[in-house]
């Protein structure tokens, strides 16, 4: 709406007439103006083709603003088709009351939050880009306690000789603008155990594809040879508003519970975390400051609220979902898995908000959180309560602004090269000219 300044003094070469009418025309465009953006508010959303809000992107009535903020920063000319696949691919997991819940959900969070998306297209012939929504992490535990997850090749396998047989958008491009999800351990390799995801390595029929994964390492490994964006693990926001301890101080300096082996196992050649939980706890569960825990506890997340420090060392993959925890309940996190590579650092101020400590220097802890303590503590924890970084590794449904789905969107926008319908526009409109 145009701004109109106005100033106390009258002007002295206006006659008592001239002041008369300026005064009535002022108050006409005034009125006039406040009339026309009500009824163009109004128009915008109650009728959805008349703009680009609607009434599904809304965090709530009173947050306006982020509505319209995620309506001008997602671009407008992306589009993504979903493709309906039979029930056996994605639904019929969700039998298994857990399957949307746990760590590895991301694969039914972004399914569910693209199907109301404003990205979504109904015609697969308009689509930049190709969402295949196939469930591989359900089945997630075996009896040893390993992810159950060998069916995952001759599933996807199947999902794709469907589509290309009824479809001709993976046989044009390859499938090169199709969309998966890998959200265990080793990502697109599909394996819980690191040597043999690396031995078997990416299925051949993904190569050209996109995959979604936690799994994120620095350095060269064949299980992120592929393009790749990625992703948090699956944290449900309600368990995060549920656990905050309002008004509570932080009484625990250092925090951590889980699998933490007290003499480590040798698993195939390999040792679960490559022995640092067990150092920690040799090195800390006696520590007067130190409150580390190995039982189960369903209100764990309620302890990491009341913590200073959250520590993420790495298990049998890098990625821990203590990352997500800590960040979303304003826990400092410690990183300790050396190579790591963190979701989203355009968007999360991972250098800001966490600390990172080499494998090496675990015994080291101690002391390396006391000085911090001492020092830039209180700068880390006013990075960390930025709302930006907690939103950022949440997924949403329906997406908010700025959250995790929000965030792949816009991270797909950027590789529309990728996408054959894209690809070929330039050619095309060349050769209508």
């Amino acid at each position: 709406m145009v701004e109109i300044s106005r100033t106390s003094k009258k002007n002295p070469f206006l006659t008592t007439n001239q002041r008369k009418n300026t005064t009535f025309y002022f108050k006409f465009f005034l009125s006039a103006s406040l009339s026309f953006y009500f009824f163009t508010f109004f128009l915008l959303t109650h009728n959805p083709n008349l703009g680009l809000i609607h009434h599904h992107h809304y965090v709530s009535n009173s947050n306006a603003f982020a509505s319209k903020a995620l309506v001008q920063s997602e671009p407008n000319d992306f589009k993504l088709f979903v493709y309906d696949l039979p029930p056996e691919f994605n639904a019929d997991w969700l039998s298994d009351g857990r399957c949307g819940g746990h760590l590895f959900a991301s694969e039914v969070a972004i399914h569910r939050a693209l199907l109301t998306s404003r990205v979504r297209c109904m015609d697969p012939y308009e689509a930049d880009f190709f969402f295949v929504p196939v469930y591989v992490s359900c089945n997630f535990s075996s009896i040893n306690g390993l992810p159950a997850i060998a069916h995952a090749r001759p599933l996807l396998a199947s999902a794709v000789a469907a589509i290309s047989r009824e479809f001709p958008f993976w046989n044009r491009s390859g499938g090169a603008d199709h969309i998966f999800v890998a959200s265990h351990d080793y990502g697109a390799c599909f394996h819980a155990m690191e040597h043999e995801a690396m031995a078997d390595g990416i299925p051949q029929f993904l190569k050209h594809s996109i995959i979604l994964q936690t799994f994120g390492v620095k350095y060269k490994h064949p299980c992120q040879d592929v393009e790749n964006i990625l992703i948090p693990p699956y944290i449900p926001p309600e368990s995060v508003e549920e656990s905050v301890v309002h008004g509570r101080r932080r009484d625990i300096f250092a925090f951590f519970r889980g699998k933490m082996e007290v003499n480590p196992k040798n698993f195939g050649g390999r040792f679960y975390g490559k022995r640092v939980r067990t150092l920690i706890w040799k090195k800390f569960h006696r520590h007067r400051r130190f409150y580390i825990k190995r039982q189960r506890f369903a209100g764990y997340r309620s302890e990491i609220s009341r913590s200073v420090f959250c520590l993420c060392p790495l298990g049998w993959a890098p990625w821990s979902p203590r990352l997500v925890e800590s960040v979303a309940l304003g826990c400092v996190p410690v990183i300790i898995a050396d190579g790591i590579r963190l979701p989203f650092p355009d968007a999360v101020d991972w250098p800001g908000i966490s600390l990172t400590v080499a494998e090496r220097d675990v015994g080291k802890l101690g002391r390396i959180l006391e000085r911090v303590a001492s020092t830039n503590l209180s700068t880390i924890q006013n990075n960390l309560w930025n709302p930006k970084n907690r939103q950022a590794l949440l997924f949403h449904n329906p997406i908010q602004p700025h959250d995790a789905t929000w965030q792949v969107i816009r991270t797909l926008a950027k590789k529309l090269d990728s996408s054959f319908r894209s690809s070929r526009l330039p050619n095309q409109l060349k050769n209508d000219t």
